[in-house]
């Protein structure tokens, strides 16, 4: 039990922060949103248009370099865990975002042509038409 009433209702205030953790913290929280902004990014930019393909992968790879700096300094500075776990599930979406830029890049022809032919497709059969189209185009092994 309680040995002095009144004490177990107070929560455990912590302490006030220095004015170096309080700078460390923003410039964490900075580079944490900058690290967001490129991993969202990213994909975003892939699917609007494969034209775009040189755009989604810089922010690939600044995702991926913020990725790396940020959890070192998440872990080295022992960071909120939302910190820490956000940027293990950013690096996650670039990681996965690399081989996507690879493929696009390696067949940058024909997504073009199938992302043409998808924004002249009406209709449910010209949209199957289009992917029949370029799953022909494609190897065997990849189709």
């Amino acid at each position: 039990m309680n040995s002095q009433p009144g004490r177990g209702a107070q929560q455990q205030a912590k302490p006030p922060l220095s004015e170096a953790a309080k700078a460390s913290l923003t410039k964490t929280l900075t580079l944490f949103r900058m690290f967001l902004v490129s991993v969202l990014g990213a994909p975003f930019v892939y699917q609007l248009d494969v034209n775009y393909l040189w755009l989604s992968a810089v922010l690939t790879a600044a995702s991926l370099v913020l990725g790396i700096f940020l959890l070192a300094r998440a872990i080295r500075l022992k960071e909120s865990k939302l910190v820490l776990i956000g940027t293990i599930s950013g690096l996650v979406v670039a990681v996965v975002m690399v081989p996507l830029l690879i493929t696009a890049a390696v067949f940058f022809d024909q997504v073009r042509d199938y992302q043409a032919c998808l924004g002249r497709a009406l209709t449910d059969r010209a949209t199957h038409a289009c992917v029949t189209t370029f799953q022909d185009v494609l190897p065997t092994k990849l189709g």
